[in-house]
């Protein structure tokens, strides 16, 4: 049996409304792009990994640290129609789509969704969740929430609190913006129209659910921090630093 082509794809663009130049944001000496990139590519299950940009800027420093980068249009909507113009000439079998603003990105969450997706023929994506453990973002709207069947496939996604559960200790897992696709499916989603649901908790993967598909939850474990705001990169360059100083 041929083994699976996969592709790691980082969508960057330069503009960010609350963190203009957010890629190239230094962080102990190495750009936050750089960093993302190269913890991608200690992954051993991609055979190759692309940073898909809509900056030459981004794209001539990536050159300089001998990171492949394309450049796609200014016009495209979203991270993952980016992910699909930077692979839809390639010959592969899965693109995973890699937020550019996970700095402390671990390469075994990548390669457990990999395995999973590959072992799961019923899904058309794998996706990370992580149990929530702080009471405060289980009610915060900018933290999504999953839950899934006793076979870890996803039932619903949502901004608000779910399940509404009135037990002792309820357990909530928070959503991570990492996805695994299945490139002819991927086209499939890029090429559809909106949903309703997606459209009202403006969570673009409802849209697979809605649509009949299936995603396959895989837990994690770990710290992940995507860089937002200004604090949020003040909070990831004080943990690097205090690694790397350990190291």
């Amino acid at each position: 049996m041929r083994k699976p082509v996969v592709i790691g794809v980082i969508p960057a663009r330069y503009h960010s409304t609350r963190l203009p130049g957010k890629p190239l944001s230094d962080i102990s000496g190495k750009t936050m792009i750089v960093r993302v990139a190269e913890q991608a590519m200690k992954c051993t299950s991609l055979d190759m990994v692309i940073v898909a940009t809509d900056s030459s800027i981004i794209e001539e420093h990536l050159k300089e640290s001998n990171i492949r980068a394309v450049m796609t249009g200014q016009d495209i909507r979203t991270g993952t129609d980016r992910c699909y113009e930077a692979v839809k000439d390639l010959d592969c079998d899965v693109v995973v789509n890699i937020q550019g603003d996970e700095p402390l990105l671990d390469p075994l969450v990548i390669d457990q969704l990999v395995e999973e997706l590959i072992d799961s023929p019923a899904a058309v994506c794998s996706t990370p969740v992580k149990r929530i453990s702080d009471p405060a973002e289980t009610d915060s709207r900018n933290v999504v929430k999953a839950v899934m069947d006793i076979n870890c496939y996803a039932l619903y996604f949502s901004r608000s609190r779910i399940p509404l559960n009135f037990r002792d200790e309820p357990v909530y897992y928070k959503h991570i913006g990492i996805y695994a696709y299945r490139k002819e499916f991927l086209k499939t989603f890029v090429n559809s129209d909106s949903t309703k649901l997606e459209l009202s908790e403006s969570l673009e993967q409802l849209r697979i659910l809605e649509n009949g598909h299936r995603i396959k939850c895989v837990e994690v474990t770990g710290e992940f921090i995507g860089v937002d705001t200004p604090e949020d990169l003040e909070k990831v360059r004080d943990i690097i630093k205090k690694r790397e100083t350990a190291d």
